[in-house]
């Protein structure tokens, strides 16, 4: 097949175009580059399956020849990002949404979105289901990223109806692994450059709050078998193991070997207090349930970080 895939510099997305590579598939890599690199990309440039494409997505998009599927990740994905991004996160999951589900409509192509756990905003459902419409505060700092992914994900289904599109939705649950920016605000990455560097590991709120983390090549594996199935509503993709904080804050002291210590600070404005995924429907859609232990994709994230940031390299104990 030859595939599109949007935000194909990030880490997400650059590890999907490293499965479709592998799988044989000719992948079309579009990205600004505005959170993404094309370090992420180096090992497929002389590759003749693999072509990048240096485009906005919220801007008219054009692709030469046939198109399988056009598979939609761009986006700043952390706060960090959209906070610092709030008009370009707003305009590349509508515009960019409507450009890209609109090419896919003209090539005859089946159409992939990454959607995410956010749209659940400060859940009171727990764990959450695809049936919960969510808690979000619309106007609030998060609201430029909730708000615009449960726009995409209702133009998505509206093309589905309207035009008899076939598409697909995930929902993403806090995903880790090797090529996660180091200072992108992400908890992961944040604990882990802490560490590393001897700096305290900024706990935000009291640490109880809790979150799921799935390793990058589960959730890349899930993709691919949503890919091969016909359904068209939202699927959750995550880890449904709870971890507080401050229990992630200690792992990662004790695999760094980090002498860090552990600071408070005051929780940013409607950041959720427990983010859980049912992943029932992934189960019985897709046979599918995440399978990297946290301690082990922990250390293959930490090996990653110290041989590939220069920055982190010299721990202090």
């Amino acid at each position: 097949m030859r595939i599109l895939i949007t935000g194909a510099a990030g880490f997400i997305g650059s590890h999907l175009v490293d499965r479709m590579i592998d799988d044989g598939h000719n992948v079309v890599a579009m990205d600004n580059l505005v959170t993404g690199t094309l370090a992420n990309l180096a090992q497929h440039t002389a590759n003749t399956r693999y072509e990048f494409m240096h485009h906005n997505v919220s801007h008219h998009i054009h692709v030469s020849g046939p198109l399988d599927w056009v598979v939609h990740f761009a986006s700043p994905a952390s706060p960090v990002d959209y906070l610092e991004l709030p008009i370009e996160t707003l305009k590349v999951n509508s515009l960019g949404t409507h450009n890209t589900l609109g090419l896919a409509l003209s090539k005859n192509a089946k159409y992939f979105l990454a959607s995410t756990s956010e749209v659940y905003g400060d859940p009171e459902v727990h764990p959450q289901p695809e049936s919960y419409w969510g808690n979000v505060n619309p106007i609030g700092p998060r609201g430029v990223y909730d708000e615009s992914k449960r726009f995409a994900e209702a133009i998505t289904m509206a093309y589905h109806h309207k035009h008899n599109l076939n598409t697909r939705i995930i929902r993403i649950f806090n995903c880790y692994g090797p090529r996660l920016r180091f200072n992108d605000g992400r908890v992961v990455s944040n604990f882990i450059a802490q560490a590393l560097t001897g700096k305290p590991l900024t706990i935000y709120g009291d640490g109880r709050q809790t979150r799921s983390f799935q390793y990058v090549s589960d959730l890349v594996e899930g993709i691919m078998r949503l890919m091969g199935v016909e359904f068209h509503e939202p699927v959750n993709l995550g880890n449904p193991q709870e971890r507080t904080v401050l229990e992630l804050a200690h792992l990662i002291k004790e695999l760094t070997d980090s002498k860090s210590e552990i600071v408070m600070k005051d929780l940013p404005v409607d950041d959720p207090k427990r983010r859980l995924p049912d992943i029932s429907r992934a189960k019985k859609l897709l046979d599918w349930t995440p399978e990297k232990d946290l301690v082990e994709g922990l250390k293959t994230t930490i090996a990653w970080y110290k041989e590939h940031m220069p920055q982190l390299s010299t721990v202090k104990k």
